[in-house]
């Protein structure tokens, strides 16, 4: 579905990143995942490679709060696979602390990796898709983006304004044919889920219509999919992936 196509990945070094990646690499992409550091990308990298040795994949360690140095290695990126056509902001850190506890420099560093960031990267891929007649701009939003949460009101802010970004982009960007969805996972199985308690996770679980929490490739196909040209004509969307739990 993706064959010939070259994506970058930011958070791609595990859970939701990481299975968005193999996804990717699955149908036929070229993909460069960015991790906070080189070491935790390589390993990513290298767990990549032991799947398969065929896949085309690279690593990069990479400051999202640094824009030159987001604009210098997205045009590196481009200069050595010859374009740049997916980008998939899912990097981002959550938040769980009362707002009677929250320190005003914890606030603002949620919103400067969370929202800050992912406008650095999406204006320099659209400044390279441009002028290729096009591209796709994908977002990691949440279900929290839709009905907040009841403690840590940081990342349900950030994530309204990952929504609000990505429905104000494909307005502004579809004259250049570069596409700007949004994916809003629910409760998923990452290692953050897996270390909570069954006295957490089962009242969870049986909130959610589906029965279960979601699996990080369940959200990876809602990535595929937009980042087809299966999904041509979609743009400006928050995709819900949540089995319907709706609180």
């Amino acid at each position: 579905m993706l064959k010939g196509k070259v994506a970058v990945v930011t958070g791609g070094t595990r859970g939701i990143g990481f299975a968005i990646v193999k996804k990717y690499l699955e149908n036929g992409a070229t993909v460069v995942l960015c991790g906070s550091r080189q070491e935790t990308a390589d390993k990513a990298v290298k767990e990549l490679k032991e799947i398969n040795p065929n896949y085309n994949v690279g690593g990069i360690g990479l400051d999202l709060n640094n824009p030159e140095e987001v604009e210098k290695q997205f045009n590196r990126i481009k200069d050595q696979y010859g374009s740049l056509d997916i980008l998939v902001n899912n990097a981002g850190i959550s938040q769980r602390e009362s707002i009677y506890d929250l320190k005003p420099e914890e606030f603002d560093n949620i919103l400067e990796l969370n929202v800050n960031a992912m406008f650095y990267c999406s204006q320099v891929a659209a400044k390279i898709m441009k002028p290729q007649g096009g591209g796709v701009i994908l977002n990691t939003s949440s279900m929290v983006s839709i009905y907040g949460q009841s403690t840590g009101v940081g990342y349900p802010t950030s994530k309204f304004a990952v929504n609000g970004m990505t429905k104000s982009l494909a307005r502004e960007l579809g004259k250049d044919n570069i596409r700007v969805n949004a994916v809003a996972p629910g409760v998923t199985n990452t290692d953050m889920v897996k270390a909570l308690p069954d006295e957490i996770i089962k009242p969870l679980i049986a909130t959610i219509p589906l029965g279960r929490v979601g699996e990080p490739e369940d959200v990876a196909n809602a990535f595929l999919y937009l980042a087809s040209d299966m999904a041509s004509y979609v743009t400006g969307e928050i995709l819900s992936v949540d089995g319907a739990a709706r609180s």
